[in-house]
């Protein structure tokens, strides 16, 4: 078999219904779409559109509300953080916010960087960020490091 041999199995694609071609095409003259009205027009498109009852979106409660001035950290997990110490690509003496993102183990800071516990740590290193977790700061502490937070509200959330 070659490229140009092949083929969709038979009835796959059925073929393209050509509107308003004639009375003897079945879809001729209005093209299925009735006589006038906003329906048979085109560019129109009511979705939500109930027949005059309330829609569906409108009688469902709404719910939830969206910070405007909410802080959105980089995340970073310890795991992560001791691959890299392992591979060379960051100095367990200090790391920052700055040198994660130049070895690449974060793309960009946004409000700050906050460090995860996920994964296992061993490397004695000193990391100074905006935000960490409660058991992030334990499992550094245990390698026998430090980690620092920026802010002391981060550390709680």
């Amino acid at each position: 078999m070659r490229l140009n041999e092949l083929r969709d199995n038979p009835g796959a694609t059925p073929k393209r219904t050509r509107v308003g071609r004639g009375p003897g095409s079945g879809k001729g003259k209005m093209g299925g779409r009735g006589i006038k009205g906003q329906k048979s027009r085109s560019g129109v498109a009511i979705k939500g559109y109930e027949g005059g009852q309330m829609p569906l979106y409108q009688r469902l409660p709404k719910r939830g509300f969206n910070k405007p001035n909410a802080k959105k950290y980089a995340v970073v997990n310890l795991g992560l953080i001791q691959k890299f110490i392992d591979a060379g690509k960051l100095d367990a003496a200090t790391i920052t916010e700055d040198t994660l993102v130049a070895s690449g183990v974060v793309r960009r800071k946004l409000d700050g960087v906050r460090v995860l516990a996920k994964g296992e740590f061993t490397a004695k290193a000193t990391i100074a960020v905006t935000g960490a977790s409660k058991a992030a700061v334990e499992a550094v502490s245990k390698a026998g490091g430090a980690l620092t937070v920026a802010t002391t509200e981060a550390a709680s959330e």
